[in-house]
């Protein structure tokens, strides 16, 4: 059996919803469609479509299937397209995930020159703060901030450094009053990001090389830094965000960096992307793009 062409029919037959529809967009029979079908089930020892003389539907493991297949139909079609020549001009759709706030702040001055380099290919993005999956759901390329990648079945390519500031809005220092160490943090209101791969400890070092770690105790957590610095502009609280997301907003004085002479621990910005010996051309690509335009320096 040949396992493409069965992946492929199996794909056909989900995107068209029958196995005629299926066998006219693949220039063939219904019968041969029908018994690609049933090898497949057969090679992979389970149903991955429930068949009535109605309607044809996907069973758990053959949404699983589909996921990857359309993913594995990809990779081959670039394989193919990538010899020669076609390697410096992909085609097709690259997924990216990547969070929220970054997406907003820096991918309309990321991606221009992308798209206008490579006018053949498309791109799927997808804004979410979450740690997604990237098989099951078909990414081709996350852009994560972390210290260090959590997952052990991805590579990781850090791209930069990413800054974090500790800072509050006036209004409330004026009331609660300005931290200058790390320990004065104790007692204020803080505003923390839930998906911090440090949980609820923010940890500091000092121009002379001292270092602190507070264990914060959040009035608000929030899984988008947007939603944490609407709250600290409003008074409610410190926070320590990534540069990209407050540095507009220290530059008006509506909110204002705190421990003068202590940096918090900094994070990094990765392109992470499944473990596989062929790296398709539009990620590495889309990865020296990202290089290019940070140029080395802090998110």
């Amino acid at each position: 059996m040949d396992i493409i062409q069965a992946v492929r029919t199996y794909v056909s037959i989900v995107d068209t919803g029958s196995l005629v529809a299926a066998a006219d967009k693949l220039d063939t029979s219904t019968a041969a469609v029908s018994r690609q079908l049933a090898a497949l089930e057969h090679h992979l020892g389970v149903r991955v479509l429930n068949r009535t003389t109605r309607r044809l539907s996907m069973t758990e493991t053959g949404k699983d299937l589909y996921n990857r297949a359309q993913q594995i139909l990809a990779d081959v079609a670039e394989l193919e397209a990538s010899i020669g020549q076609s390697a410096l001009n992909p085609a097709g759709t690259l997924k990216i995930s990547a969070p929220l706030s970054l997406g907003i702040a820096k991918f309309s001055l990321w991606l221009p020159g992308f798209l206008m380099r490579y006018p053949d290919l498309r791109l799927d993005i997808d804004l979410n703060d979450r740690l997604i999956d990237l098989a099951g759901e078909g990414i081709d390329v996350a852009i994560r901030i972390a210290r260090q990648p959590a997952a052990t079945n991805v590579i990781a390519s850090r791209i930069a450094s990413v800054q974090m500031i500790t800072c509050a809005a006036p209004g409330y220092l004026d009331r609660r009053g300005r931290p200058k160490v790390p320990e004065d943090l104790d007692g204020h209101d803080t505003l923390a990001y839930s998906y911090l791969s440090s949980g609820d400890t923010w940890a500091f070092t000092s121009k002379t090389g001292d270092t602190a770690t507070v264990r914060i105790h959040p009035r608000v957590h929030a899984t988008n830094g947007d939603v944490l610095s609407a709250l600290a502009l409003a008074g409610f609280g410190i926070i320590a965000q990534p540069a990209f997301i407050v540095e507009k907003d220290i530059a008006a004085g509506r909110l204002e960096p705190l421990l003068d002479g202590w940096t918090m621990e900094g994070f990094n910005l990765y392109a992470v992307y499944l473990s596989r010996t062929f790296l398709s051309a539009k990620v590495r690509l889309f990865i020296d793009h990202l290089r290019e335009v940070v140029a080395g320096k802090s998110v």
